[in-house]
């Protein structure tokens, strides 16, 4: 039986997280000689991009209906074209929401926030985050049926084309939860979840004015920038940049934490990065416990300079 993954895309385009849900089923199905079926809706992005990462049949799913999100309306959209006992989905804020809808409805175990490919498919059984990123467990299914959500920026996007077919379904999904009022979208910025490089600062910079720093060094290391709650809530930086427990939380390769003390709430947003380096001119900030490098001293001289030699680095 084929291995069911739910491919999101954002306004029918798709995105890293997409890919990396893909290539984790690609290997699920490797392991039980199986192939993989991709669900997505409304995308107008072409399917060749899902073969690419081992996608064998691309279910795309026709709704004016589901234009707006509902998770309700989403879940009952892939329950009635995934009939495997393994389901896939990324970890974003979106799929994250529809993935325990349908593990009700199919009455199928749920587990989150998986960071490599099962050590047993019967029973199931997986590595994946616990304690708010703070460590580890293995997890086992307790039903015939699993649906899984993968960590980003953990398994990895990987290629392994396979030749692929696309099947269109029309569907009638009742969406009556939500209704959108305005929808604004940010433009030319990376995606803080999907960023594999993420430079933060927090209000040991003094003010907004001297944001400039932290951009040009995001820019010429390709990364996203954020910013600790305290500096979303004053107003420097919008909401969208707030990472932390009340924000969003992220699992970049590398985290670079600038003039930010490192309060528990923040750590539970940022402390599944790979790794993290934190600038403060404060010995005492508690973020350099959970550092793997740290950087005491003035930031608004650790950083010019630093940009500098890595312009250099790159000649």
């Amino acid at each position: 039986m084929a291995i069911f993954v739910y491919a999101e895309n954002i306004n029918g385009v798709y995105k890293k997280a997409a890919f990396e849900s893909v290539s984790y089923a690609k290997a699920i199905a490797d392991q039980a000689g199986e192939t993989v079926t991709a669900i997505s809706i409304n995308p107008t992005d072409a399917s060749d991009l899902l073969y690419k990462y081992g996608a064998s049949n691309v279910i795309n799913v026709k709704d004016e209906g589901l234009k707006n999100f509902s998770a309700r309306a989403y879940a009952q959209a892939v329950n009635e074209l995934a009939n495997g006992n393994i389901i896939i989905f990324p970890h974003t804020t979106d799929a994250s929401s529809i993935a325990p809808m349908l593990a009700v409805i199919k009455d199928y175990s749920l587990i989150t926030n998986v960071l490599e490919a099962p050590e047993n498919l019967a029973p199931f059984q997986v590595k994946r985050r616990a304690f708010s990123g703070k460590g580890f467990m293995h997890a086992k299914a307790d039903s015939a049926g699993v649906i899984v959500t993968v960590s980003q920026n953990a398994f990895g996007v990987k290629e392994n084309t396979v030749a692929g077919s696309e099947e269109v379904k029309n569907l009638s999904i009742a969406n009556e939860d939500t209704k959108v009022i305005s929808h604004e979208q940010s433009s030319g910025k990376l995606d803080l979840k999907e960023a594999e490089i993420v430079v933060s600062a927090g209000r040991g910079l003094k003010g907004p004015e001297n944001w400039g720093m932290i951009e040009d060094l995001a820019t010429l290391l390709g990364a996203a920038t954020a910013c600790s709650k305290p500096v979303s809530d004053i107003g420097w930086r919008g909401h969208n940049e707030h990472v932390g427990q009340t924000g969003k939380a992220i699992s970049p390769n590398l985290y670079i934490a600038i003039g930010i003390s490192g309060a528990i709430q923040h750590l539970a947003g940022v402390n599944s990065s790979k790794t993290i380096v934190v600038i403060n001119s404060d010995p005492e900030a508690p973020f350099f416990k959970s550092a793997d490098y740290g950087v005491v001293g003035d930031a608004f001289q650790i950083i010019p300079e630093l940009t500098q030699k890595i312009k250099a680095l790159k000649g």
